[in-house]
């Protein structure tokens, strides 16, 4: 009878712990099919480089309008990352299109970035912050 028992302990022990791996796996490919949809990181000198081809692109600055009208740089869409909500962006109707982002220092053009991959937008490349930009800068209202 005993050996009856331990079996039984034994067998509902493993499924169990199945149903906790199995539930474990779902949980990790999940996220690891999320971490595939990440958007890119890159240098302010790649940003260069990519904004000097003529492949559709569009630079977005995700700061507020006070600070976008002090500087931005030339052709960027203001689109402030607090706007960036539950829809897509009007100014960004290409799912596919490439998209530069970045704000003053690097943290809302993460954060903009990770809502727009969220979104669809499988093109994302953040460049952190102007602060640091060496390239020309305009003034003036947002386009």
């Amino acid at each position: 009878m005993r050996k009856f028992i331990s079996a039984v302990i034994l067998m509902s022990s493993m499924v169990w712990a199945g149903s906790v791996l199995a539930g474990s796996l779902t949980l990790a490919q999940e996220s690891s099919s999320q971490t595939n949809h990440c958007f890119n990181s890159i240098t302010k000198h790649q940003a260069l480089e990519m904004m000097q081809k003529d492949d559709g692109h569009v630079i977005v600055d995700v700061r507020k309008d006070w600070e976008y009208e002090m500087g931005h740089i030339p052709n960027a869409v203001l689109i402030p990352n607090e706007s960036i909500k539950d829809s897509r962006p009007s100014q960004l109707a290409d799912l596919d299109q490439v998209i530069l982002i970045y704000c003053l220092s690097g943290r809302r053009s993460k954060q903009a970035a990770a809502k727009l991959v969220a979104l669809g937008y499988t093109h994302v490349y953040e460049f952190g912050g102007i602060n640091t930009w060496e390239g020309v800068l305009v003034s003036g209202e947002a386009q």
